[in-house]
């Protein structure tokens, strides 16, 4: 293979990398559009998972009681209104 091949093999590959890197794909159209349901149900897990971080850095002494007893009780109050309304969605 001589100079000018290797070039023009060499430029084919880093179009054919270019196009595959940056081709648009439709990956909008795949995707199904989320509902109210969706969204509090991902809600609740991530409601879920603070309640459990929480408990943890109150254990390792990073919170003070009245502060973690404040902070739960709101993420307590947030998560059985989310609650309710997932119920009352799940039941319609």
């Amino acid at each position: 293979m001589n100079e000018t091949q290797g070039l023009i093999a060499g430029l084919l590959m880093a179009f054919a990398l270019i196009v595959y890197t940056f081709w648009p794909e439709n990956v909008f159209a795949s995707q199904r559009e989320k509902t109210r349901l969706d969204y509090l149900l991902e809600r609740k897990e991530q409601l879920y998972e603070n309640l459990r971080d929480l408990s943890f850095e109150y254990r390792a002494g990073k919170y003070p009681e009245e502060d973690f007893v404040a902070q739960r009780a709101q993420l307590e109050n947030e998560t059985a209104q989310l609650l309710a309304e997932i119920d009352h969605l799940q039941q319609a």
